[in-house]
């Protein structure tokens, strides 16, 4: 498929205003970041939700009302998190699945340091997540944080628990984590199952150079937005979400790429649809 898969994780679980001051708070600023970065070319939003405070939650009804003011915009897929924030319980982070049933949902291959802080993926876990996204017909991400991760993910193949097409979410440059360069890139790519389709997310200042890096491996998609990177260059605070979705798209159109579209998204990964 010659088409370039764009996800904007438009304000993630730790991203705060000072760090960025245009970043997205309440469900209706989530759903109009989503419409303008829908509008510049992704295909998929990757779900974080916060409280009044600005807190992140797993909380189903601020989803529910996110979602819903989403579809009165656009069809854009929507992945709901279940990796939720640091010191969320396993019984917070999945009890999204059940009430909200999305077309896709991230799913953590294992635990990582994140920072001074870590987040715990045990193979109980990964299998309690994962057969509720089968019970409900729910699409995993499987975002892995290190090699570790894909192998821990092979655990799930065999044991029935994931199908094809299986989409990974290679997730680059968290501090305790792989960090970026194209041949860590590369190595990961070369040790998915044959087939597989996958994602790149570099966090911080590996942003862009890791959505170049797709581009140049080829079969690979993009992932950007506030959660992964609060700056557009180095110094320069991003304005929007659809600001770092609209140079995405430039980039893979300048390489020949088309964009891919929801409608795209969905047959790609056989998806149940809105």
């Amino acid at each position: 498929m010659n088409k370039m898969m764009i996800t904007c994780a438009v304000c993630g679980a730790e991203t705060t205003r000072k760090q960025n001051p245009n970043l997205p708070l309440s469900p209706l600023e989530i759903a109009q970041s989503t419409y303008e970065a829908y509008l510049k070319g992704a295909g998929i939003v990757h779900l974080h939700v916060r409280d009044k405070d600005g807190n992140p939650t797993q909380d189903p009804e601020i989803f529910k009302e996110a979602i819903r003011l989403i579809r009165e915009r656009c069809d854009i897929v929507i992945e709901i998190t279940t990796g939720g924030a640091v010191g969320m319980t396993d019984d917070d982070r999945v009890a999204v699945i059940e009430a909200l049933q999305p077309e896709m949902a991230s799913l953590d291959c294992g635990t990582v340091n994140f920072g001074n802080e870590y987040i715990v993926n045990t193979l109980p876990t990964m299998r309690r997540f994962a057969k509720e996204m089968q019970k409900y017909d729910v699409h995993p991400t499987l975002e892995c944080f290190d090699i570790s991760h894909i192998t821990a993910a092979n655990v799930l193949i065999k044991e029935g628990l994931l199908k094809p097409p299986f989409h990974y979410g290679l997730v680059m440059n968290v501090p305790g984590g792989i960090p970026y360069d194209v041949e860590l890139l590369q190595f990961l790519v070369n040790r998915l199952p044959e087939g597989a389709y996958w994602t790149v997310m570099g966090i911080g200042k590996a942003s862009l150079p890791a959505q170049y890096g797709a581009v140049s491996i080829g079969n690979g998609f993009i992932r950007v937005g506030f959660e992964d990177n609060v700056y557009y260059s180095k110094g320069v605070l991003a304005e929007s979400n659809a600001q770092m979705v609209e140079r995405a798209a430039r980039i893979a159109l300048e390489a020949g790429y088309e964009i891919a579209t929801p409608t795209d998204v969905r047959a790609l990964f056989q998806l149940k649809g809105i």
